[in-house]
């Protein structure tokens, strides 16, 4: 193995991120959705036939299909700007000038190492400057940027920007507590580890404001 290929594999075996930015081409989008699920059928179809699996067999007949479309449009859905939710808020009319906190969103994603499962849960707050946004779009936008080959640090951050983006302010804080099925499934095999990744912005880099908001995940809620 050359040292470049070492280093490479080193990368992917400790799931180490290099950039904050999802690293698309430039030509991302220059086909449509249903010519990549074709090519990325015949790419499973040659996956699945070199493990020597039988094609024929009715179980396995649907499966490239199935895994082209559920690649295209489900799991890795967020790579397409044209699915980013709308960025709509409202006036904070009734003046709730303290911490908003939606927490245990659920993450679904995947490791850009290997393609396999991250999921979790993302907790993120913030304090308006004047406007709000729905409850559902804090979830949304979890979603968004969690459908998409990932890194857990990445994920995080790029939740917190987009907030910042849409609310107009810097007072935004997140916390994403996940397994990572590269690490459960295969490697070092531990199915109780998880990781846990947290991006503070404005207000939240105060001592007091960031441990406010660390109780509030800590509730132990029921219904």
């Amino acid at each position: 193995m050359c040292k470049s290929d070492a280093l490479h594999e080193d990368i992917g075996d400790n799931h180490i991120g290099t950039s904050d930015y999802t690293p698309l081409k430039a030509d991302a989008f220059s086909i449509s959705d249903d010519e990549k699920i074709e090519l990325i059928k015949k790419d499973v179809e040659n996956i699945l036939n070199t493990l020597g699996m039988d094609l024929t067999d009715d179980s396995l007949k649907g499966t490239p299909n199935r895994v082209a479309k559920m690649f295209v449009k489900e799991i890795f859905g967020g790579l397409n700007p044209a699915k980013k939710p709308s960025s709509s808020t409202f006036d904070n009319k009734y003046k709730y000038n303290e911490m908003l906190v939606e927490k245990n969103i659920v993450v679904y994603s995947t490791c850009e190492h290997h393609l396999l499962p991250i999921v979790g849960r993302a907790h993120v707050a913030y304090i308006s400057n004047g406007k709000v946004v729905g409850l559902s779009k804090m979830n949304r936008i979890v979603d968004y940027y969690a459908k998409r080959p990932q890194v857990q640090e990445r994920l995080t951050i790029q939740i917190v920007e987009e907030l910042k983006r849409v609310l107009g302010t810097e007072d935004v804080a997140c916390v994403v507590d996940a397994k990572h099925l590269c690490v459960n499934s295969r490697g070092i095999r531990d199915i109780e580890s998880s990781t846990v990744t947290a991006e503070f912005s404005g207000a939240f880099k105060n001592d007091v404001t960031r441990r406010e908001f660390l109780d509030y995940i800590k509730l132990d809620t029921q219904f």
